[in-house]
């Protein structure tokens, strides 16, 4: 308590001065434990919400494998949020899911940002997603590109997106007058290796045509240059030509995705092409091979003779090698000559024939008159009598007609000979009619008589004992032959002594004659004797003759003897 103290009595002139003195309070320590907190509190609560991240909207058709509180939100498999609600739209046409992002995601949370849910699914040729089969469902962000500005409201894709911007390359497009059967994730191929995907298409305006996008990675994206050609390379193609039959496909992932490949021809150079470059997309190798050889230039040849076989595509060839084919075939009635022509249009490429005879220079009317004029004609041929494929065959017949180039506006018209298949045609119903001549029923007949007289012949009851009588007989020549073989077995066994006793009977009868030779041969003494006494012989019946002679004319001589009168 604060005390007043009395004045002091002094003298009237100077009274005391009153001064009040305050009782100091003391403040308890108590409350400092509330201030704390409340400092504590709200350190937290600010050290809270300044690392708490955005929170961001992301919209789905439906919500499958996404549940509130559970399923993340990961980029490159890092953890940067987690799914905070799950709420239908309110035209209850689709999910609006609520994530709550990490502070350190604001970075992705742009304008170029993607979201997918990432589950097990089959797309573009491959499983993904196999993983969350144990880990459960999560979404997945990527960046469709640099830059972009923040956002936080997002639409997600329903399916993944089929090229991740940091894969390096490039992307082309390809303008194509049918899609066929490619789609989003079909291969790329380069030499049968798979260097890309389709990343989808645009329908041009009026759809007249369709633009393919095409990426190509590093660094298969050089070897694209501006001479590049680009084709269809879905499906499978089959082609029956001289050499057989002959079927080619790219790959059995193109056969079931479809596919696009490319090639650079080789020795012309170019430069490389630049991204979203515009190529052609060929539906075919061949066609794409075929762009390369230049412009082309439009016939027509009006045919009288049936063109059966040929349609739109039917090869041009010159001495068997195409070099066009046909665009159109129509029917036309001439007044003139009061007949029905075929005028099958095609186009040529003159530049597959070295030289310009079919003219490659820009004006082409004076080489292919000179061409006419030295024979050059067009007539059908057939490719294949199994199938009736034809062909349009360019040739030079010198012998043919004298005939002159025509044009009609751009076309130029070439004159025509009847074709070759139309002799074979000719020639085959010729030979069916002399085969449908052959009197097929009658030679049936009899061939069935003969059988018929033949089958009486063989069961005939003389057939049946002549064949007892031969069975018989071949019984016992089976026995004789037995027992010949049981008499002479002991001859057979006594052989190699016989034989070897032969042998040495030979060799004393070789050696006899050798001495008789020695002995009496042509140069023996005994020869030499006997040729001299045989001489004598000679000539002792010489004397003998000539005495007999004698005395058959004079038998007086063997009493008077010999005279010398005269001639005896």
């Amino acid at each position: 308590m604060n005390e007043v103290e009395a004045p002091r009595r002094t003298s009237p002139a100077a009274p005391p001065l009153a001064r009040v003195r305050r009782h100091r309070r003391d403040i308890s320590w108590i409350w400092a434990v509330p201030l704390i907190t409340l400092l504590i509190a709200g350190y937290l609560a600010w050290n809270t919400l300044s690392n708490r991240g955005p929170l961001i909207t992301i919209t789905f058709q439906t919500a499958a494998g996404v549940t509130a509180g559970q399923t993340r939100v990961r980029h490159k498999e890092v953890e940067i949020g987690i799914v905070d609600d799950v709420q239908l739209s309110e035209d209850l046409k689709r999910v609006v899911i609520t994530a709550r992002m990490n502070p350190d995601a604001r970075k992705l949370l742009t304008s170029k940002a993607q979201f997918w849910v990432v589950r097990p699914r089959f797309f573009a040729g491959t499983i993904s997603g196999l993983s969350t089969l144990v880990s459960g469902s999560y979404i997945e962000v990527g960046l469709s590109g640099p830059g972009g500005q923040p956002e936080r409201h997002f639409t997600g894709l329903e399916t993944p997106p089929v090229l991740q911007s940091e894969v390096p390359g490039r992307t082309f497009l390809l303008r194509a007058d049918r899609l066929g059967s490619l789609s989003v994730g079909s291969p790329v191929f380069y030499r049968d290796l798979d260097v890309g995907q389709v990343l989808g298409w645009d329908v041009a305006d009026m759809a007249e045509y369709v633009v393919v996008h095409a990426f190509v990675r590093a660094p298969f994206d050089q070897y694209v240059q501006e001479n590049t050609r680009f084709w269809n390379a879905s499906g499978v193609s089959a082609r029956l030509s001289g050499a057989g039959l002959q079927i080619q496909m790219q790959s059995l992932r193109a056969l079931a995705l479809g596919g696009i490949a490319f090639e650079t021809p080789e020795g012309e150079a170019a430069q490389q092409a630049k991204a979203n470059e515009v190529f052609p997309l060929y539906p075919d190798k061949e066609s794409a091979e075929t762009a390369g050889f230049g412009p082309k230039i439009p016939f027509v040849a009006f045919f009288e003779q049936s063109v059966g076989g040929v349609s739109p595509g039917t090869p041009v060839n010159l001495r068997g090698i195409k070099i066009g084919e046909v665009t159109r075939v129509s029917l036309r009635y001439d007044a003139a000559s009061d007949r029905v022509v075929a005028p099958v249009r095609f186009e040529v490429q003159p530049e597959r024939v070295a030289g310009d005879i079919l003219g490659t220079e820009q004006d082409p009317t004076a080489s292919l008159q000179a061409a006419v004029q030295r024979g050059l004609r067009a007539q059908l041929v057939s490719t294949n009598l199994i199938t009736g494929g034809m062909a349009v065959s360019l040739d030079f017949f010198p012998d043919a007609k004298a005939a002159e180039l025509q044009q009609e506006g751009a076309v130029y018209v070439i004159p025509t000979l009847p074709g070759g298949s139309q002799d074979i045609m000719r020639a085959v119903g010729q030979l069916m009619a002399r085969a449908s001549a052959i009197p097929l029923d009658q030679i049936g007949q009899n061939l069935n008589n003969m059988i018929k007289g033949l089958n009486q012949v063989a069961n005939a009851p003389e057939i049946r004992q002549s064949l007892t009588a031969l069975q018989a007989t071949l019984t016992e020549t089976q026995a004789t032959l037995k027992g010949l073989n049981q008499g002479l077995q002991p001859a057979v066994k006594r052989l190699p002594d016989m034989t070897a006793k032969l042998d040495q009977t030979l060799t004393g009868a070789n050696r006899l004659l050798g001495s008789l030779s020695e002995g009496y041969g042509g140069d023996s003494q005994f020869h030499r004797d006997l040729t001299r006494m045989m001489a004598q012989l000679t000539d002792a019946l010489q004397s003998l003759r000539a005495l007999a002679d004698l005395l058959t004319r004079h038998p007086e001589a063997l009493i008077r003897g010999r005279t010398n009168t005269g001639l005896q």
